[in-house]
C-alpha cells in the first residue's frame, strides 16, 4: 500500500511539473503575441525644410506579407523621393491614400499586421509546356518529304495552271493611347529648363578635345587604381578636376546673378547629371578643387549608387556652382546643354570616336570628343567662355598644367 502511495505522489509532482513549464510556456507566447499582433499605423516621414508634399506611389497592396524596412509606399516630391518601409515583419491589413494623392508629413498612409513572422519565398513556378507543334503542310510533295508520283505519260500537252498572288497584309499595330500623371520630379525639372530658358541669355560654345592622353594614362594605372580605391578609373574624374581648375583661373564662370548683384564664389561645388528612371537628377560632389581623383570617383560613385536606389536626399543636391553633364555614356555626338539654374554655366562631354585630323602637318586618327559650354551671355562674354573651354580642353589632354599651375 506504501509503494503504490509513493508511485502516486510521484507522478501528481510530474504533472505538476509539466503543467508549470505548460503556464510559462503560455505567458510566453501572450507576452509574445501582445506584442506582435499589433495593428500600427504608419505615418508620412518628416521631409526636408523646402518640401512640404509629395505624390503617394503605393508599392503595395492590402494582404501583402511584407518584411521589416520593406517599401510599402514611395513618395515622390519635386526633388526627391522619399520611402516609407514597414516597422517590421506583418501583414498590410489597409491602405489610407490612393496611388498618386497628394500626401503631407504626419499623414497616416497604412496599416500593418506586426506578426513578427518573415515572408516566405515563393515556390517557383512549373514551366509550362510548350504545344505540341503541327507537321506543316507544303504544297510542294518535295518539301513536304514525300515520294512523287511516277508520271504518266500522256500525248497531251501539259498546262501549268497558276494561282493568283495573295493579297499583302500589313500590321499596323495598336494604335491607342494612354495618359498617365507626370511625377513631381519631372514636374520640377520642366520648370527649371523652361525658366532657364526664360531667364538666361544662352549661348553656347564648342571645342574637341584628343583623348589619347587621358585614355593611356586610364589604361596604365586602371588595374593599381582599382585593386587600392576598389572602383574603376574614369574619365569624368579628369573633367571634373579640370573644370574646378578653369573656374578657380576663370572665376565668373563659376559666378552667378542675383538680382542686381553677382555673387562671386572661391569654391567649386560641381553637379553632375546623372539619369534615372525617373528623370535627371543633378546630386553635387562640393570642394572638388581640393579633391584628386581617387576622391573625386569615390564621392561619384557613392551619388551614382545613391541614384540608382532613389536614396538621394534633399541635402544631396542642393547647392552646385556649375554643372558637368556626360551624353557620352548614351553615345552622343553633339549637342547644347541647358543651364542648370541658378548656375551660369554648363559643361557637356559627348562620346569619343576616332575621327582623323592634323597632327604637324599630317594626318593621324585620333579619339577625338566634342565638348560643349552653354553659359549665360548676360554675365559671361564669349572671350571668358571660349578661354574657359581651352583650360578644360588642356587640363584634359595634358593634366600636368594643372599641377604646374599653368
Amino acid at each position: 500500500m506504501s509503494m503504490l502511495i509513493n508511485v502516486f505522489n510521484s507522478f501528481k509532482f510530474r504533472v505538476k511539473r509539466a503543467s508549470y513549464k505548460n503556464i510559462c510556456l503560455v505567458i510566453r507566447n501572450i507576452r509574445t503575441s501582445s506584442i506582435l499582433n499589433e495593428i500600427k499605423t504608419v505615418v508620412v516621414p518628416a521631409m526636408a525644410e523646402s518640401v512640404t508634399e509629395g505624390d503617394a506611389r503605393i508599392q503595395k497592396k492590402v494582404g501583402d506579407h511584407v518584411a521589416m524596412d520593406e517599401v510599402v509606399v514611395e513618395i515622390e516630391t519635386d526633388k526627391t523621393s522619399v520611402t516609407v518601409p514597414a516597422p517590421g515583419h506583418g501583414i498590410i491589413t489597409e491602405i489610407l491614400v490612393k496611388d498618386g494623392d497628394t500626401v503631407k508629413p504626419n499623414q497616416a498612409i497604412f496599416k500593418i499586421d506586426i506578426t513578427g513572422v518573415s515572408p516566405a519565398g515563393k515556390p517557383a513556378g512549373k514551366p509550362v509546356a510548350p504545344p505540341p507543334t503541327k507537321p506543316l503542310v507544303s504544297a510542294d510533295p518535295l518539301s513536304a518529304g514525300s515520294t512523287p508520283a511516277a508520271p504518266v505519260p500522256s500525248s497531251k500537252p501539259v498546262i501549268m495552271a497558276t494561282s493568283p498572288p495573295l493579297p499583302l497584309k500589313i500590321s499596323i499595330g495598336s494604335r491607342m493611347e494612354s495618359r498617365i500623371k507626370m511625377n513631381r520630379m519631372r514636374q520640377k525639372i520642366a520648370n527649371r529648363l523652361k525658366e532657364a530658358q526664360n531667364t538666361c541669355a544662352m549661348l553656347t560654345t564648342f571645342n574637341e578635345i584628343d583623348m589619347s592622353s587621358i585614355i593611356k594614362f586610364r589604361k596604365e594605372n586602371l588595374e593599381a587604381f582599382q585593386k587600392k580605391y576598389k572602383i574603376k578609373l574614369g574619365f569624368m574624374s579628369a573633367f571634373m578636376k579640370a573644370s574646378a581648375y578653369a573656374l578657380q583661373e576663370i572665376p565668373v564662370v563659376n559666378a552667378t546673378i542675383d538680382g542686381l548683384e553677382i555673387v562671386n564664389r572661391d569654391f567649386v561645388d560641381i553637379s553632375v547629371a546623372v539619369a534615372t528612371h525617373k528623370g535627371l537628377v543633378v546630386p553635387v560632389i562640393k570642394s572638388v578643387e581640393k579633391m584628386n581623383f581617387a576622391e573625386i570617383e569615390t564621392s561619384l560613385a557613392n551619388m551614382s549608387d545613391k541614384a540608382k536606389k532613389g536614396l538621394l536626399a534633399v541635402e544631396d543636391m542642393d547647392g552646385g556652382t556649375f554643372t558637368v553633364s556626360n551624353g557620352g555614356v548614351f553615345g552622343s555626338l553633339m549637342g547644347t546643354p541647358i543651364i542648370n539654374p541658378p548656375q551660369s554655366a554648363i559643361l557637356g562631354m559627348h562620346g569619343t570616336f576616332e575621327r582623323p585630323i592634323a597632327i604637324k602637318g599630317k594626318v593621324e586618327v585620333r579619339p577625338m570628343m566634342y565638348v560643349a559650354l552653354t553659359y549665360d551671355h548676360r554675365l559671361i562674354d564669349g572671350r571668358e567662355a571660349v578661354m574657359f573651354l581651352r583650360k578644360i580642353k588642356d587640363g584634359v589632354e595634358n593634366p600636368t598644367i594643372i599641377l604646374a599651375g599653368l
